[in-house]
């Protein structure tokens, strides 16, 4: 499993690890049902705290996306794939509304922030 830890990231590393595992989730790297590395075995191949690691798979046990099994260890959860869609384009809308707010409060018209948009979006 490729998880790569940033320092110089803002974002907390069991965040990193939690929104790291969920891509890999969603985009089908790990498949429902696979073993998940023990806590002890992913802390120390990442080089971080047990207790990093597991905030990490206690949030991502939390959202649905893993169950773990006492004794047996943690697997990646069978998601309905529909109910995940529609939690991220929620959480999109969220934050373009966001994005909306913020362009209105230093004047961008609709079409300069769709521009933008177009831009972003075609360069990812």
């Amino acid at each position: 499993m490729n998880i790569i830890i940033s320092n110089s990231s803002d974002e907390p590393i069991y965040l990193q690890i939690v929104n790291q595992l969920k891509e890999h989730i969603v985009k089908g790297v790990l498949s429902e049902s696979e073993p998940l590395p023990s806590i002890r075995n992913l802390a120390k191949e990442l080089k971080i705290s047990v207790i990093t690691t597991k905030r990490a798979y206690d949030e991502l046990e939390k959202e649905g996306f893993i169950v773990t099994v006492a004794g047996k260890g943690s697997y990646v959860a069978a998601i309905n794939k529909d109910m995940l869609r529609e939690t991220k384009i929620n959480m999109i809308e969220e934050k373009m509304a966001e994005a909306i707010s913020e362009a209105k409060l230093v004047g961008l018209t609709f079409e300069e922030l769709q521009e933008m948009l177009k831009l972003i979006y075609e360069g990812w």
